[in-house]
C-alpha cells in the first residue's frame, strides 16, 4: 500500500486533479516522545472502509477514490494511512479527500497501541 498506488489507481482523463495524503508515524503524541506504534483491525474494517469511501464519493460526484489502512507494527516514519482522491477540479479533490480522511478515522474498527520512551503505552481508538 503506497501513496503512489492510490494515486494511480484514480487517475482518469477526466480527473484535472489528484490529491493525495499520507498519515506518517510521528514521533510524539501530546508532548510524549512515541517509539513505536501498531494498529489492529476489527475483522469488518475492510467492508467499512469501502463504505466510507462510497459514503465519500456519494457526496461528491465525479470523485474516484483509493484508500488503504495498514495493521501491525509500525516504525516512526512508516505510512499508516494512504489515500487518493481524484476530481474534475483541485476544490472537489480537496474537499473530498480532507473527508475521507475524517471519516476513515471516525469510523474505521482500527485501533492504534503506541508505546512511549518512558516505557509506557497507551491505546488510541482510530475507529
Amino acid at each position: 500500500m503506497t501513496v503512489e498506488w492510490c494515486a494511480e489507481n484514480v487517475a482518469s482523463d477526466e480527473a484535472g486533479a489528484v490529491v493525495t495524503f499520507s498519515g506518517v508515524v510521528r514521533n510524539h503524541d501530546h508532548g510524549k516522545p512515541v517509539t513505536r506504534l501498531s494498529y489492529s483491525a476489527h475483522p469488518s474494517a475492510g467492508e467499512v472502509m469501502r463504505e466510507v469511501a462510497n459514503d465519500v464519493a456519494s457526496a461528491h460526484p465525479g470523485t474516484r477514490i483509493a484508500v488503504a489502512h495498514r495493521v501491525g507494527n509500525l516504525a516512526i516514519g512508516d505510512i499508516a494511512l494512504a489515500c487518493a482522491v481524484s476530481a474534475a477540479h483541485r476544490s472537489e479533490a480537496f474537499a473530498a479527500c480532507s473527508e475521507l480522511v475524517d471519516a476513515v478515522k471516525d469510523r474505521v474498527p482500527i485501533w492504534k497501541e503506541q508505546w512511549f520512551t518512558d516505557g509506557t503505552f497507551e491505546w488510541v481508538g482510530a475507529g
